[in-house]
């Protein structure tokens, strides 16, 4: 019986994990449990041992990369409680709401925020998204589902996100090839919005709530809102600055090691907190408010146990085969044809990781070595649209993606319910992202 239950495909050990997530999520406010259940699962069920499990998580959580990783998102959620406490979020979110409406200032602001690189972004623009509605007249599943949606309208081409940066590596595509279909798609995410989120939304608000009144012309709110965005332009310019300059570094003396992924936005939150500081001091009894909140330390936690389950993919099978390698060669011996499989395994990947440097670090070498030695640059640009597409709506997708889990937190939604209210959009980037393959083809 035991050996029957460890002979299942490891696509339907992903699966039965994932719908574990999801089952255990609908009676557990404490999202930590839900995953910590499905990682528990993912990890028996690929045949590892509990005392076999332990070292492999162990890694995963003290790598350099994740260490800095739970730093950056502790970054994140004090840079936003710095914003709030001393009330530029209120001012950012007034003065977006004196030059657009309620229904666009929604989509806007995650996407602004969106520009910035960082882990469970989405728990930085879902205060400003609450705080455009403060009457409540917007329901929260609704702005959950809004504000992760608009918060990745830019990551399929946006060359400061590590999953695209991973993925022109493995393809060897430039940037503005890689921008030639990643745009489009990010303007495809937009209408999709618009069109099965905003459009629920009106014009000032779900009961149709006047328009925020304007203080100074349009040139000055625009120019207002230029220092309140500082911060953040900050952040992206930090971290753009850090990345070049290190290249430049490891260009003149090669032997200069690697420079861990997250340290750049590490630096960035950083110099963000330090420049807002600056502007709009805080007391000493704040900042001790602000670094203890439990608030905080949940959500790190979260994130942790996010990156344990993702471990169990990562990790090599008991019997030695990499875990991605293993779902490959069973698609092989269904007979599944190659499209297909380029199809599947970024999808899969996404939705088992929730990551897209993960899902393209897990599919990608593979994807890559099935269409030959030297393709032409029609056919990499084809097979790279078919398999990031797919991989990203499985990552946006995901019950364990950081951002959904965040925000639904946030928002005090479900996350499954959540997933189910962003399937329409899904389903027609999935179709542009078709329709863009067959073009390209």
């Amino acid at each position: 019986m035991a050996e029957a239950i460890l002979g299942v495909p490891v696509i339907a050990k992903v699966v039965g994990a994932l719908a574990v997530i999801l089952l255990v999520s609908r009676f557990c406010k404490h999202l930590v449990i839900p995953v910590a259940a499905g990682a528990l699962v993912l990890g028996l069920w690929s045949g590892h041992s509990l005392a076999a499990m332990l070292p492999i998580v162990g890694r995963e959580l003290s790598s350099s990369d994740n260490l800095l990783l739970l730093l950056v998102v502790l970054q994140v959620i004090w840079l936003s409680s710095q914003m709030s406490d001393s009330g530029v979020m209120q001012d950012l979110v007034t003065t977006v709401r004196g030059l657009v409406s309620q229904r666009a200032a929604m989509a806007v602001l995650p996407a602004v925020i969106g520009l910035l690189p960082m882990p469970g972004g989405a728990l930085f623009s879902a205060p400003l998204v609450d705080s455009v509605d403060p009457e409540g007249g917007v329901a929260p599943r609704l702005k959950a589902r809004t504000n992760h949606w608009f918060r990745h309208v830019w990551e399929y081409w946006w060359p400061l996100y590590p999953g695209v940066l991973l993925a022109m590596k493995f393809t060897g595509l430039e940037v503005w090839q890689f921008m030639l279909f990643g745009v489009p798609l990010s303007l495809c995410a937009a209408a999709a919005g618009y069109v099965f989120l905003l459009r629920r939304i009106g014009p000032g608000g779900a009961a149709g709530a006047a328009q925020a009144p304007r203080t100074g012309t349009k040139g000055a709110q625009a120019r207002a809102l230029l220092g309140l965005v500082l911060p953040i332009a900050v952040v992206i310019g930090s971290y753009a600055v850090v990345r070049l300059a290190y290249a430049a570094i490891r260009s003149a003396w090669p032997g200069v090691p690697q420079m861990a992924g997250n340290i750049p936005m590490a630096l960035g939150l950083c110099a963000a907190m330090l420049v807002l500081q600056l502007q709009r001091p805080l007391s000493r009894a704040a900042w001790q408010r602000i670094i203890l909140s439990p608030r905080a330390f949940n959500m790190v936690a979260i994130v942790a146990m996010v990156l344990a389950y993702g471990s169990f993919i990562r990790a090599k099978l008991p019997g030695g085969e990499p875990f991605m390698a293993q779902m490959h060669a069973e698609m092989a011996d269904w007979g599944i044809p190659l499209p297909a499989i380029i199809i599947l395994l970024p999808l899969i990947s996404g939705l088992a990781m929730g990551l897209s440097a993960g899902f393209v670090g897990a599919s990608f070498p593979i994807v890559m070595s099935l269409i030959g030695e030297d393709p032409s640059l029609r056919t990499v640009l084809s097979t790279t649209v078919l398999a990031y597409g797919f991989g990203y709506m499985g990552m946006l997708l995901s019950p364990v993606h950081v951002c959904l889990i965040v925000t639904s937190a946030h928002f005090r939604t479900s996350v499954l319910r959540n997933v189910a209210g962003l399937l329409a959009p899904a389903a027609v980037m999935l179709a542009a992202t078709l329709l863009m393959y067959l073009a390209l083809r």
